[in-house]
């Protein structure tokens, strides 16, 4: 179950403000679910457990056809935009979410402050994937994901160690398109919802236990239980690994109850 909210919790939606609930973009990216069909992954799709409680790893949820026609579409300038205030490119779908002043401007303008902006909802192209983890008891066919963060990361980008905000339920999932990746995972002694954002993620006490969990191209991690609300993760920033033109992009997906 969802851990309590505390005050701090509720401070940090004021702080991120990445995703203020619309009704509209839930309705908007999910008519009619029931009538909506999803393809067949060309391959064998292979589930385990991981060494992290409540963390499973879906191998192959997607082809390889699947996955160019993914990245095509986030590519699309026309249909997609990136945003590039951060230091790797990354994409928003549903509710809205903050844009940082850039380095340069804010030393001479401290007190710009970011700018909210509404993002569209979740595509019409992604529905398919969406229905695929209904199909396969991810998700309820009634509590749909109705957001989504696009990351890419290239040569030694990462992302700092957090816990995705807890305004919003479980499971989390997160596809990988593109070179394998292997994600950091550290135990906490108790639930903690501190943002990379605000620094608190990085006060979170740990117990010291650590474990790497691989990701190969094209499968499907899906954060439940303790994995999602006693365990923060990260994407480490080092090229150790990382050969000449290696480029993950990941499909961050979340509900909000």
């Amino acid at each position: 179950h969802t851990p309590a909210m505390s005050a701090g919790t509720a401070k940090r939606k004021a702080i991120d403000d990445f995703f203020l609930p619309r009704e509209r973009d839930s309705a908007a990216s999910n008519p009619n679910p029931q009538q909506r069909k999803e393809p067949e992954s060309s391959g064998k799709i292979s589930v385990s457990e991981t060494a992290v409680p409540g963390l499973s790893l879906y191998g192959n949820f997607i082809s390889e056809a699947e996955e160019a026609s993914l990245l095509a579409f986030l590519n699309d300038t026309e249909k997609c935009k990136w945003r590039t205030d951060l230091s790797r490119r990354t994409m928003h779908f549903g509710g809205t979410y903050c844009l940082l002043p850039s380095k340069k401007d804010h030393g001479s303008k401290p007190s710009q402050k970011p700018e909210i902006h509404q993002a569209p909802p979740i595509p019409p192209d992604f529905q398919w994937l969406i229905q695929r983890m209904v199909n396969h008891n991810i998700y309820k066919h009634n509590q749909r994901p109705q957001y989504c963060i696009v990351n890419e990361y290239t040569d030694t980008l990462g992302i700092s160690t957090h816990t995705e905000n807890f305004q919003f339920g479980e499971p989390v999932v997160g596809l990988s398109l593109g070179s394998a990746c292997p994600i950091r995972f550290h135990e906490l002694t108790e639930p903690f919802d501190g943002s990379v954002r605000s620094g608190k993620a990085a006060t979170a006490m740990k117990t010291g236990r650590v474990e790497d969990v691989e990701m190969p191209a094209r499968s499907l991690l899906v954060m439940k239980g303790l994995s999602r609300w006693n365990w923060q993760h990260e994407i480490r920033r080092t090229g150790k690994g990382r050969g000449p033109g290696w480029k993950r992009t990941s499909l961050t997906l979340r509900w909000k109850p």
